[in-house]
C-alpha cells in the first residue's frame, strides 16, 4: 500500500478512536456520587385512606436503577406511574411535590429536550385492581449526588389515577398512591 493509503488508515483509526472517547465520557455522569451495585431501596405504597397498596423495590444496576412494583387496589387501567422530588405523603401525597427532575427538563417523553429523571412508563391494573411492573430508570441512582432519589429531602413514589399522556402536560389526574423511599 502507499504512503497516502496508510496515512489515512491512521487518520481513520485515530478520528474512530476519539470519537469513541468522546462517547464513553458523554455518558459518563459525573453529578452521582460513587453507587454501589445492588444497593436497595423500598417504598410502602398507602392510599389516601392510609391502606397498604402495595410495595415498590428499587435496586441500583450498572445501567441505573430497576424499579418494580406490585400494587393493589387500583382502578383497572393504565396508571402515571412517577418519582417525586420530596420523602412525603402527607397530608393528600401533595407534599411529595413535583416528578423528580434534577437536570430541569420537560415533563414527557416527546420532547427533545428529554424528559424528568422521574417520568417512568405507566402501569397498567388488570380487572382486579393489581399490577405488576418492572422500569429500568438510567436517569436516577440510590447513590449520592444530584441524581440521587436518596438525598437529604427524600422522594417519594406516587400512583395517579389516569395513565399519563407522556407529552408536556402529563394529564394523570389525582393521586392515588403514594410511598416514601427508604433506604
Amino acid at each position: 500500500m502507499s504512503k497516502k493509503v496508510h496515512r489515512l488508515i491512521g487518520i481513520a483509526l485515530f478520528t474512530l478512536a476519539l470519537v469513541a472517547s468522546a462517547a464513553c465520557t458523554a455518558i459518563t455522569d459525573t453529578s452521582s456520587g460513587p453507587t454501589e451495585i445492588g444497593a436497595t431501596a423500598t417504598a410502602i405504597l398507602s392510599g389516601p385512606d392510609g391502606e397498604a397498596m402495595g410495595t415498590v423495590s428499587f435496586t441500583q444496576t450498572p445501567h441505573g436503577v430497576l424499579v418494580s412494583a406490585d400494587v393493589s387496589g387500583l382502578e383497572p387501567g393504565g396508571h402515571g406511574f412517577h418519582i417525586h422530588e420530596f420523602g412525603s405523603c402527607s397530608p393528600d401525597f401533595s407534599a411529595a411535590g413535583d416528578h423528580f427532575n434534577p437536570g430541569d427538563r420537560t415533563h414527557g417523553y416527546y420532547p427533545e429536550s428529554g424528559f424528568h429523571a422521574g417520568d417512568m412508563p405507566n402501569i397498567y391494573a388488570g380487572a382486579g385492581g393489581n399490577a405488576r411492573a418492572d422500569h429500568l430508570v438510567p436517569a436516577i441512582s440510590l447513590g449520592s449526588g444530584d441524581t440521587s432519589i436518596l438525598d437529604t429531602d427524600g422522594s417519594a413514589i406516587i400512583v395517579h389515577e389516569k395513565p399519563d399522556t407522556y407529552g408536556i402536560d402529563a394529564g394523570a389526574g389525582g393521586r392515588v398512591a403514594c410511598g416514601v423511599i427508604q433506604r
